[in-house]
């Protein structure tokens, strides 16, 4: 009867064990016999000018105390927000994307061998800073707007990421390409093997969205500057991994 039972829990053990190595088992497609198995990797790409960006602006300030900082912060804070709203900004393109309320520290003294004096760093100020990620759907106006935004306070500018407002048949351009680059490799390497294309196997795809953001960065700026921006073009790119089956 013991022997009976240390045969049942060691098969019981075994059947356990086989799932945890079926997970760690590669699963190799399964093609006719004398038949190869060939992979090829191709990437497509198809190009759309932008119809949209997003930019962040705000603004930092500084007072002898938090309340004195935020509170400045506030009153050109609601005067950026002012001009977005003029600028015909709706409130759904318009977000809180940072609001922070830090301290600002004293500098430690360099003594004249270098080092620096141990003495504790004190607050001698307190910073507030306020930023907003803004969708900007009328391109040409974006110099516009970034100038209003200037005009009325903000010395924080970070942008423009450009993008595509629907990117899906752009997408679709460039899996189609890269679906015939695949193919025609797989051909080229066929014929040059003596063999021919059976079927697909298996396709797999990676990549996506890739825009090319012109980066912009600005601290301050003069009213009668221009705020050129130039939204080129957005490349969307596709690779596929296409496994195909070869036959004599």
């Amino acid at each position: 009867m013991k022997r009976l039972s240390l045969i049942a829990a060691a098969a019981l053990a075994a059947a356990l064990s086989q799932p945890a190595l079926a997970q760690h088992t590669d699963i190799v497609p399964s093609i006719a016999a004398g038949h190869t198995l060939l992979t090829v990797n191709a990437q497509g790409s198809s190009t759309r000018a932008p119809d949209m960006a997003t930019f962040s602006a705000g603004v930092t300030t500084q007072g002898q105390t938090a309340t004195e900082a935020l509170s400045a912060n506030s009153r050109k804070m609601n005067q950026v927000m002012a001009a977005l709203k003029r600028a015909g900004i709706a409130d759904k393109d318009i977000q809180t994307s940072n609001l922070s309320l830090n301290p600002v520290y004293s500098q430690p003294k360099r003594l004249p061998d270098g080092s620096y004096d141990g003495e504790a760093r004190t607050i001698v100020a307190y910073e507030a800073t306020n930023n907003v990620m803004v969708r900007q759907r009328k391109l040409g106006d974006m110099g516009k707007v970034i100038d209003a935004l200037v005009g009325a306070g903000a010395n924080q500018v970070n942008g423009p990421n450009f993008m595509l407002s629907e990117p899906d048949a752009a997408s679709d351009e460039a899996r189609l390409e890269a679906m015939k680059k695949a193919r025609s490799r797989a051909d080229l390497y066929a014929r040059a093997a003596g063999l021919r294309v059976v079927r697909i196997v298996t396709i797999s795809e990676s990549g996506g969205y890739a825009p090319m953001p012109q980066m912009m960065r600005m601290e301050a700026m003069k009213a009668s500057d221009s705020t050129p921006v130039a939204p080129g073009e957005l490349e969307m790119t596709t690779n596929v991994t296409v496994q195909f089956e070869l036959a004599p």
